[in-house]
């Protein structure tokens, strides 16, 4: 008996879906070893990669590329791949070199029905009900999903991904952006269908309209591979009968605004995701135009930029505040701005570059958190050093020095070991003169004579007694 084993006639699907070489999308020869293989999958996974290429055809490129691999990397897909080409895995035909055991392709066939525990050619507990019905266009299968065998199939569209930048403080408070896009939408003139008026598809001549051609094998076994003709359909377009609009396809380009709300807290780099704002599905080219679809989404990539003031670290917001030096020795307030309002602090005495202030709850929104949960702002302080002083500003630093015992600090007027003198301070300037008045630093100097100058009272004494020998 010849038994038949027609996967890819168990649904229909777009030639594009049709398994590729794995050597040739690798790049690698047939008797390529395992690590060759990996190093050649990781190279291109590289180069293809959606977040690094942004090319059209990138993703396709990576999607070929990961199932290539996959197919290669185990050892019986591949051997299947070796012995029996596409028609292995083409069309969801329920091929599972896995299952393949001691008893060959159809072993494990013990009990009471023949059929009964058939793993090795279409997978456990098959429902022949459904395995009939494909034959017969009953039932139909989405590409690549864990589903039951023979469920309907879903076309999907294609994602889109844009870019928009935003401010710093729309990031902290949340904005709307209108974001301009041109997604494939359905055609208006064939409703999705890719025909002109008054045409219609036809069963592909060179399968039957099964989509697949059987190929012999060996030993009286047969398999099926997709028919070239209408990419596995099993239906065609007449030659003409395409609308002229859409070419055949279903649908077409359209610019659109979408209005995107971005929340308030989002970081740089991050992506938000629009349902069913992406591409149509091109239903033109499904042999049932009536095919159910669903669009795909848009991806917004949201560009931050830097602001002038404000610096950040998650949630957190980043500011330095400047202060005189005086405040810092003194302490005092400072004013400083926020995302919503300036707040004024109090700066402690003796505050130093590189202290540091949290203010709880006024840093950028958290998302994913509690309601109205938001992170923190960080004050550090930066004392500003003065590069140029006046006289009298220096004078003042030169006085406080001196209160202070610094004998390091470098003065106008050196301070010396030796007692001073009434000479060393007749220049000293009036803001000195008098502090060192008030703190009575020189009284022991204005009261003591100079050797230059005669004791008064000793001259009074030795001048009586001339006055007195005169008189008498």
């Amino acid at each position: 008996m010849v038994i038949q084993v027609v996967a890819s006639s168990f649904h229909t699907s777009a030639a594009k879906y049709a398994t590729k070489n794995p050597y040739t999308v690798l790049g690698v020869g047939k008797n390529a070893s395992t690590s060759e293989i990996k190093k050649a999958y990781y190279s291109l996974a590289k180069k293809y990669h959606p977040d690094t290429n942004k090319d059209a055809k990138a993703k396709d490129q990576f999607s070929d590329a990961q199932s290539a691999y996959e197919l290669l990397s185990d050892p019986k897909k591949k051997e299947a791949w070796d012995q029996y080409g596409a028609a292995a895995f083409d069309q969801g035909a329920g091929f599972d070199p896995s299952g393949a055991g001691a008893g060959g392709p159809f072993g494990g066939t013990a009990g009471a029905s023949g059929f009964q525990g058939f793993s090795g050619g279409f997978g456990a507990d098959i429902n022949f009900e459904d395995l009939f019905g494909a034959f017969t266009g009953g039932g139909r299968r989405s590409r690549g999903s864990r589903q039951p065998p023979f469920q309907e199939e879903v076309l999907m569209g294609h994602n889109i991904e844009v870019q928009t930048n935003i401010s710093f403080m729309d990031a902290a408070k949340g904005t709307s952006k209108d974001i301009f896009i041109t997604p494939l939408v359905q055609c208006k003139t064939c409703s999705g269908k890719g025909l002109k008026k008054g045409q219609s598809r036809s069963s592909c001549q060179k399968c039957g309209g099964t989509g697949t051609r059987v190929h012999f094998v060996q030993a009286g076994f047969q398999m099926a591979s997709t028919c070239e003709t209408c990419g596995g359909q099993g239906m065609v377009i007449p030659r003409g009968g395409e609308c002229g609009t859409c070419s055949g396809n279903g649908v077409v380009r359209e610019r659109k605004t979408v209005n995107v709300d971005i929340p308030g807290g989002v970081e740089d780099g991050m992506r938000l995701r629009v349902s069913g704002e992406g591409d149509a599905a091109p239903t033109g080219i499904a042999a049932n135009p009536n095919t159910r679809s669903t669009r795909g989404d848009l991806y917004v990539f949201i560009r931050v930029a830097p602001d002038s003031i404000f610096g950040r670290s998650g949630a957190d917001v980043l500011y330095t505040a400047s202060i005189p030096l005086t405040t810092a020795v003194l302490g005092g307030e400072v004013t400083i701005p926020t995302l919503n309002a300036e707040v004024t602090l109090k700066v402690a005495t003796g505050t130093a570059t590189g202290d540091k202030v949290t203010l709880s709850g006024m840093g950028m929104p958290k998302l994913g958190g509690r309601r109205n949960a938001a992170g923190d702002l960080r004050v550090e302080y930066k004392v500003m050093m003065p590069k140029y002083l006046s006289a009298n500003q220096r004078t003042i630093l030169e006085m406080l020095a001196d209160e202070l015992g610094d004998r390091t600090a470098k003065r106008i007027v050196n301070v010396e070991s030796s007692p001073p003198s009434t000479d060393s301070h007749k220049n000293e300037g009036f803001l000195k003169s008098a502090w060192h008045k008030l703190t009575h630093q020189h009284d022991d100097v204005s009261t003591k004579p100079s050797p230059s100058q005669p004791d008064a009272e000793s001259k009074g004494e030795g001048e009586a007694p001339k006055k007195a020998a005169g008189s008498g």
